[in-house]
């Protein structure tokens, strides 16, 4: 029983894979950004009963490697261009979900953005410009609907991004940020999205896979994010009563971001990463996880700012 369980997932999650690889659209510009490790733990499958799921996560995102296509480059110096050279972004998001009953839920996402961003502009006499941007971002929310399946559970999630967070942040000297680097986009954008997990061998394995789509319903300001199509394929195995050892697939397509205020030609791009991690149950209604994400294939319309590696911590509490 449990290796035709096990045969029927590996089909599922196979198919899905070879949609994502299809997937052909095209993240950063100087890199505003977020890690794309997926901490929504009831789309996994964990902590789905009826109440209050409160979620604190810190995300560590240095991009400070820049990339032209799949190849690292180096600033060139040329005169009457723009070398970036570091964006540095450190965020906080806060989740709150309400699990109505098996079948509904409700949850919403905000974060507050701490970012740190330098490029060189190359003028006769080159010239350091720097921004460190705070405050509050954009915020989502989302309707869950679930269904239960053989073994497992299939659901369903719709929402709006909403424009929270300010778009029009400038530095000491007074120059305006890029749209790209801003706390907030300025839209609302639509977001849809699908989950699929299943238990396995006495519930101590659990499979997941999730896709997620977001796109703008028009500009603000002469300025609109590339669409994004994101999907997470994940285990979890449990080696102890208290502690889970994770693993998940993330991959990441953005389109080019589109408007007079936009870099349509140094936007959008396709990711995969591999993000290893940690839980461990403190209570049994309190969690403390961690994950380390490394990329395994970056390619980037133009040159854009990329990780090596990024981290993300929190606490997950349950009432």
């Amino acid at each position: 029983m449990h290796l035709l369980r096990l045969s029927t997932s590996i089909l599922t999650f196979s198919g899905v894979l070879l949609v994502a690889i299809t997937v052909q659209p095209a993240r950063a510009s100087c890199g505003g950004s977020f890690c794309s490790v997926n901490t929504q733990w009831e789309s996994q499958g964990a902590w789905t009963e009826s109440g209050l799921l409160l979620d604190l996560r810190y995300e560590y995102m240095d991009q400070n490697q820049e990339r032209t296509g799949t190849k690292k480059t180096e600033p060139a110096g040329e005169p009457g261009t723009t070398d970036e050279l570091d964006t540095l972004n450190r965020n906080f998001i806060a989740s709150l979900a309400y699990t109505i009953n098996p079948s509904w839920g409700v949850s919403a996402q905000l974060p507050f953005i701490d970012r740190n961003h330098s490029h060189v502009v190359n003028n006769t006499v080159p010239e350091l410009e720097s921004w460190h941007l705070q405050g509050i971002g954009d915020l989502r929310v989302n309707v869950l609907h679930a269904f239960a399946i053989d073994y497992g559970t299939v659901g369903v999630q719709v929402g709006l991004k909403l424009p929270t967070g300010k778009f029009n942040e400038v530095n000491s000297q007074g120059v305006l940020a890029e749209r790209s680097l801003q706390p907030g986009t300025g839209t609302t954008d639509a977001l849809l999205g699908a989950y699929y997990n299943v238990k396995l061998e006495g519930d101590a394995t659990t499979l997941f896979t999730q896709f997620v789509w977001q796109k703008p319903f028009e500009q603000r300001d002469g300025y609109a994010p590339g669409q994004r199509f994101g999907l997470d394929i994940g285990v979890s195995y449990a080696l102890t009563l208290k502690a889970k050892a994770l693993l998940q697939l993330n991959m990441l397509a953005k389109d080019r971001d589109q408007g007079i205020n936009a870099e349509p030609e140094e936007s959008g791009g396709q990711f995969v990463f591999i993000s290893p991690g940690l839980s461990n149950l403190l209570t049994p209604n309190v969690q403390l996880y961690g994950f380390v994400q490394l990329p395994l294939y970056q390619y980037v319309n133009g040159t854009q700012l990329t990780t090596e590696w990024s981290a993300v911590a929190g606490i997950s509490w349950r009432h």
